[in-house]
């Protein structure tokens, strides 16, 4: 199982949110291309990052920090927030981006999903944040009628083939992932799930990879990692299953 440290950026800077709230925001680095070496280092093999600026804007703010870190690593990185356009799309993938994670377009402008996905295949993910069971779009401040399955099998019929699944409640705030919303999501729709949200212990990596054969095949990490709560080489070797003992 791919285990991907996160990197969320606002205003230039490396934080974490709790829930998504501005209002819950904790810095833990004035230089996000130093914190991204710093994982590619300890022996992370791909990055997420996660513009802020751009999912509340709608438009990516923080392209300037992003080179910076493409620059500063030569691991794959994926990156959501703010993602809207076809030339958005195009720009990223252009710079060295290697996943782009679309959001709110998946419930307001499906048919670009389905363009994206004809033109670029597999570098095109959809991340389905769920709140209460239901989908929410533009930085979680809005939540719709519309289940998280539901909209994971919709986006399988436009051609996704691997979903990014957020359980809202969970993030930010070291109280485990959804497990159960997450191995569903995977056995309903056959996609292939990158788990995030919640992730606090060992014992969490270790009940995620033991549904790698439902298809949830990664997991990202954030505040476990900078709080200091998982050690990310301990927690590579629990996700890749060579824990010793």
């Amino acid at each position: 199982m791919l285990l991907i440290p996160a990197i969320d950026l606002r205003e230039g800077k490396c934080v974490r949110l709790v829930e998504g709230r501005l209002d819950k925001e904790t810095v833990y680095s004035d230089d996000p291309s130093a914190m991204a070496a710093l994982w590619q280092d300890q022996g992370a093999r791909m990055l997420h990052v996660v513009d802020l600026d751009g999912a509340f804007a709608g438009a990516p703010k923080n392209l300037d920090v992003l080179k910076e870190i493409l620059s500063a690593v030569d691991i794959p990185v994926q990156v959501g927030g703010g993602i809207r356009s076809m030339e958005t799309i195009e720009s990223l993938l252009g710079m060295g981006v290697a996943r782009v994670i679309l959001g709110t377009v998946a419930i307001v402008d499906p048919e670009l999903v389905s363009e994206a996905c004809g033109r670029y295949g597999e570098a095109v993910l959809v991340g389905i944040d769920g709140r209460n069971g239901q989908v929410a779009i533009e930085g979680w401040g809005l939540t719709v009628e519309k289940g998280t399955v539901e909209l994971a099998l919709d986006m399988k019929n436009l051609g996704v083939k691997r979903v990014v699944f957020t359980d809202i409640r969970r993030d930010g705030k070291l109280q485990g992932p959804n497990l159960e919303a997450t191995g569903q999501l995977a056995k309903e729709t056959g996609l292939k799930v990158v788990a995030s949200g919640g992730v606090s212990t060992l014992n969490d990596l270790r009940a995620i990879r033991a549904m790698e054969s439902l298809g949830v095949d990664a997991v990202i990490m954030g505040k476990a990692l900078y709080s200091g709560a998982i050690d990310l080489r301990e927690a590579l070797a629990v996700a890749e299953g060579k824990e010793v003992g």
